[in-house]
Formats: structure tokens, sequence, C-alpha cells
């Protein structure tokens, strides 16, 4: 299983003047009225989408699991010298040092500014184990100093592919120095119509040398639209949705002493919704709680890992009834917002399994075929809904026994009452 990559790049200073000023440009480029990050985000597929991949044409790949990353060339057009910032979702700007991109149609000129949208993975050699960071490309949001975002996919596309990579490729091709000097790879994702998903699974997801993470649907009739877009859906196989959650740990009091917590019992592990700001501050509301086996419990005690107050990505078991831990998720300042939980949580319930969603493909070739009126090429050869529990415990913090040094995420802040309704943190 391939690791994730850290994002490569000096991290430009956070409220500097240089990242004040790439934030702003950045808002420029894309003709939007704030600075925030200009990325689009997906919604989660569920059963009535298989009736919207008939309605529109839609362009489906693999979800890579990597880290989600905007690529933007900053270019000066008095000297021609290039830069490079990569943009994580949390609006940070990392400057990558290394590259040069030619015009599409003259090669000795340095292309102008251009940002593109893709993610960073480590792909692993199966056979000589090497890694290799590479950044996978599937967007394009300005191209050559235009802006593309008003325009459909397939225009979008054609500009990352033919008009950037192609003849990036060609350059590094002819001047081995310049591949060398890259600090990664740089390829273009492989993009089918939505028809076509059983090549995807047959073939390209077995011979992927990264992580795969499900599907994306992307509608090659819309604009790219920054922020959460319903055009955009990801699908994933119900038991594979995850949601991230604050992990909040509450321990029940001593016998001998009520006032005191027992550290040396199981606490309940509770898992708590982002709710967004108040007054500044992150606001979590109590949602629903995290099932963890004894002998689990009894391995994070001894792994010396910060465990409460810590973003955690849990999935849905239908089986025993009861939200399951995947991993620490220290990457991210906050849980899904609960709109977002919401959402995850009707698609977890109206998910839609692999062997459904293939068989709606036919289907959905016909109304494709049908809107063009014209040949296309040949398509390659449900549970029952599961309700799901709540069971919104007490809001409780602060002071709870870590076993552990703290986390190294910096988003962790423990706070609130040490004792509430007879429970201690």
């Amino acid at each position: 299983m391939s690791p994730i990559p850290d994002i490569p790049g000096a991290r430009i200073s956070p409220r500097s003047q240089q990242e004040s000023w790439l934030k702003s440009y950045v808002a420029r480029l894309c003709h939007l009225d704030n600075d925030r990050f200009p990325g689009s985000q997906p919604i989660s597929f569920s059963l009535n989408h298989l009736d919207e991949l008939e309605k529109k044409d839609y362009w489906v790949c693999e979800k890579s699991d990597g880290v989600r990353v905007l690529f933007f060339l900053q270019t000066d057009p008095s000297t021609g010298s290039q830069v490079v910032y990569l943009i994580d979702r949390h609006n940070t700007y990392y400057e990558v040092s290394g590259f040069w991109f030619p015009q599409p149609d003259k090669s000795r000129e340095s292309l102008m500014d251009t940002i593109l949208d893709g993610e960073l993975v480590i792909d692993v050699d199966p056979q000589t184990k090497m890694e290799t960071v590479r950044y996978l490309a599937f967007d394009c949001l300005v191209f050559n100093g235009e802006n593309v975002m008003s325009k459909t996919l397939d225009k979008r596309y054609w500009r990352l592919k033919e008009q950037f990579y192609v003849p990036w490729s060609k350059a590094i091709k002819g001047l081995p120095a310049l591949r060398a000097a890259a600090p990664f790879d740089i390829k273009v994702k492989n993009i089918s119509f939505s028809y076509g998903i059983e090549d995807v699974f047959r073939l390209e997801i077995p011979a992927l040398q990264h992580r795969n993470d499900g599907l994306i649907y992307t509608c090659t009739e819309t604009n790219y639209v920054p922020g959460t877009d319903p055009n955009i859906l990801k699908w994933k196989p119900p038991s594979e949705n995850s949601i991230d959650f604050k992990l909040v740990l509450r321990f029940p009091p001593l016998k001998s002493n009520p006032s005191q917590p027992d550290f040396r019992a199981k606490p309940f592990f509770g898992l708590h919704v982002y709710c967004g700001e108040e007054r500044g501050q992150a606001k979590y509301e109590p949602y629903d709680e995290l099932y963890v086996e004894d002998d689990e419990w009894e391995t994070m005690k001894l792994s010396g890992e910060q465990v409460d107050d810590r973003i955690v990505e849990v999935r849905w078991d239908p089986d025993l009834y009861h939200w399951r831990m995947m991993r620490f998720r220290d990457d991210k300042p906050h849980g899904n917002y609960r709109t977002v939980v919401d959402k995850i949580i009707e698609s977890i319930a109206d998910g839609v399994e692999k062997p459904t969603l293939i068989a709606r493909c036919p289907a959905i070739r016909s109304a494709w075929k049908a809107r063009h009126a014209q040949p296309q090429p040949p398509p390659p050869t449900a549970p029952p809904r599961t309700a799901l529990s709540r069971h919104p415990p007490a809001p409780l913090a602060a002071n709870v026994q870590r076993y552990g040094p703290i986390a190294t995420s910096k988003w962790s802040k423990v706070s609130g009452p040490a004792q509430f309704a007879g429970l201690q943190r």
C-alpha cells in the first residue's frame, strides 16, 4: 500500500506580505471576489445520481488516495522566469523550484500564468519498490493567463492535456537536465465516458501504483465551480464511505472518589461534528459514538499517541451497527461540516454498490447516444438500505488522560468543562 506524500517545497509564511499577494493574485486570475481556496469539492454519490448520469454527459476517472493540491505556475512577463506554487485545501502555499514549462506553439518561450487542479500521490513500482512523487492533474482553471473556468470540461481538459502536458513532455524528452531538475513527475489523469467504468475497474485501477479511493464523475456540460459543486460526484462502495469527526474521550468517575475520573477504565469515544465558527472559535456538537474493542483500546494506550481531541476518519459497519475507526487525519484542521456529514450519511444509506453501477451503464450509454444522435464508441465489456444510529452524547471536554505526548497536529486544542453530567475528560 503506497504512502500519502507530504507536500514538497518551502511553505510561504502565513499572513506574510508574500502570501497575501499570492492569494489576491490567484483570486484575480480566477475572477473571484475572495481569496479563499478556489478549488471545487465533490458531493457524495447516492442512488438518485444514477438517473443524473442518464440525463447529462459525465466523464469518470479513478479517485486517487493522495493529497489534493492546486498547481499554480506564475510567470514574470518581463523575464519569462517561472515559479510554481502548490496550494492545499487549507489555502496554504508551498513554493517549489526546478520546473520550466513552454508555450504550446513556441517551445523556446515561457508559458504564462496557469492554474491546474490535481492530486499528489506516491507511486510505488511493484518490482523495484522505488517511490515516485507524482502530480496527477485532472482539470484546468487558468491557462497561459486566460481564465477557462467558464468553459466546459472537454475544453478545459484539452488545454490541460494537449497545450500544457504534451509540450512539457516533449521539452523534458529533448532536455534531460530539465527532467532531472523537476522536483516531482507530472501526469494527466485518464478520463473515460461515464458508461465505461467496467474498464476502469478491470484494467485501470488494478494497474495503479498508488491507492485508489473510488471514482469521480464530472459533468462535461458545466463550468468549473469553486467550493462544493453538485455536478462533481464522488463514488465509493457504501461500506467504504467515510466521515471525519473530532474524537472526544470521556472517562467515568472513580467509584471511591466521584469527583475524579477513572483513567484506568475504558472511556466513552464520542464523535463530534463540526458546526463552523462561532466568535472566531470552532464549534463542535456531539453526534455519535465510535465503537472500539477492548484490545484496540489497549493498543491505543501502548502506542504512545495522543487519542483525544484529534480528527478521526470513520466508516459505518452495517454488521456491528456502529462507526469504526479508519485512521487519524492530522492533516485536516476540522472534521466534515454537519451538512456534509448529512450528505455522506445519505450516500451510505442510499449507497450504490459496484455491480449496480456497472449494470446501469448500458442505459447511460443509450441516453448519451440519444442526446448526441450519433454513433459512440462501444461500451466496455444494491443491498437494502441500512438505517444509521445516532446517539448524541452530552458535550464534555478538558483534562483527559492522553496516554502519550500531544499529537503533532497544530489543529489540536482541548477546551471546555472538566466535568459534565457525571462524566470526566
